[in-house]
């Protein structure tokens, strides 16, 4: 069993850095943290995209620090749970199969590895929710269900607006935060990190540690970042800056933020300290150009997830591509079936959008260009031979197609 540490740094910056909320209060986890209880905390993440982004690394990045401190450490994958999909705002999500969750967290534990530890002396404990949540029977979800009210569901905000715009809500996503809330119950958890959309839940969770396990559940909420696209950042909809992206990429990304962003980019994507954060926020309101500062943001972002030698490429390219507007020496190639192949399909084969979709908001955006001529139509076609052909998205997304 590993040891508990007591760092004040380390337990100051859980406490404060990128948090929202801490329930019931921050003193009281001080406490606990102070006490040299090992405790036992997790976060939840559910398979409903291949990637996860930058907003889920802050909380990896707080279960590290706990890590580091020596208690028990836990990244759930929602396998289960993503079956029946968290409620959206919006409408209802569609429900996944078991081949849909396999496909997309087939590369999570490598992309939560270049932030977190699965191995050394308190590694981090990689498990499923399908162990226990397939295993309740009729008898368990009665009992599980009869601890909320449809009063206290509708109170979520999500489901009052869907009510009132007529959209239908099904009873099974009524379910979802009961089952999150059991997952804390079935590993006996001290605390729950999460976004701070993920408030009701948690503390639905937390009621239900209370009447099952007679225990006070932590929850520590963490503050949002949209995407640069300024969405929700999400693993549905591909527009985050994602944990699997190349270094130049999220580098890209980053700089796509608009200036207002820059300092909450600080403060919750990197490492910088917060006064110098602090100083940096006065400067660009006394007028001085953000454009160092953004610059500084993006590389901070790919140093904390890849290092410091990743982040000077990064900047390089992007100063040589975007900047100087430079192509590349160095594009990948890739090798396709000799014909007629839709930009489309393209785009997406080339790991250059997430989805088709994705590729044609890009096309229609003027976004995509095939050895320089812009694309206009989402059907355009691009004929493959052993002649290379450059396809760019934007100022720094490039690949060369050949047979």
């Amino acid at each position: 069993m590993s040891k508990v540490i007591i760092d004040k740094e380390l337990i100051e910056k859980f406490l404060t850095r990128g948090v929202e909320a801490i329930y019931p209060t921050a003193e009281e986890f001080k406490k606990k943290l102070y006490s040299g209880e090992r405790l036992k905390i997790y976060q939840g993440f559910d398979p409903t995209g291949k990637f996860l982004h930058v907003g889920h690394a802050m909380g990896i990045r707080a279960l590290r620090i706990l890590q580091q401190l020596g208690h028990e450490v836990i990244f759930l994958i929602g396998d289960y749970t993503a079956r029946v999909g968290d409620p959206d705002k919006d409408t209802g999500r569609k429900m996944l199969t078991e081949k849909d969750i396999e496909e997309n967290m087939a590369g999570w534990k490598e992309q939560a590895a270049q932030l977190i530890d699965f191995g050394g002396d308190n590694p981090v404990q990689f498990k499923r929710n399908y162990e226990w949540l397939s295993k309740l029977k009729l008898d368990d979800l009665i009992k599980l269900m009869s601890h909320m009210t449809v009063q206290q569901m509708l109170e979520r905000d999500m489901f009052e607006r869907r009510l009132n715009e007529g959209d239908p809500i099904g009873l099974h996503e009524f379910i979802y935060p009961l089952m999150q809330g059991y997952d804390g119950v079935a590993m006996g958890v001290d605390m729950e990190i999460g976004g701070a959309d993920q408030t009701f839940n948690m503390l639905a969770g937390r009621e239900l540690s209370k009447a099952y396990l007679g225990k006070d559940k932590f929850v520590r909420t963490n503050k949002m970042m949209d995407a640069p696209d300024g969405r929700t950042m999400s693993k549905t909809k591909g527009n985050g800056i994602n944990l699997a992206d190349t270094s130049e990429d999220m580098y890209g990304k980053a700089m796509s933020y608009s200036d207002d962003k820059i300092t909450m980019g600080l403060e919750l994507l990197t490492e910088v300290p917060e006064a110098a954060i602090k100083e940096i926020g006065e400067n660009i309101k006394a007028g001085v150009n953000p454009m160092s500062y953004k610059k500084m943001m993006a590389f901070e972002i790919v140093k904390t997830i890849r290092g410091e030698e990743e982040a000077v490429k990064a900047q390089l390219n992007f100063e040589a591509t975007v900047q100087n507007k430079e192509i590349p020496a160095d594009i990948p190639v890739l090798k396709m079936k000799a014909g007629n192949h839709r930009v489309i399909d393209i785009l997406v084969e080339a790991n250059l959008a997430p989805s088709k979709g994705e590729a044609g908001r890009l096309i229609d955006g003027g976004g995509v260009k095939v050895d320089g001529q812009k694309i206009e139509s989402r059907d355009a076609e691009v004929t493959v031979a052993s002649k290379e052909v450059l396809v760019q998205k934007g100022k720094r997304g490039f690949v060369k197609i050949r047979s």
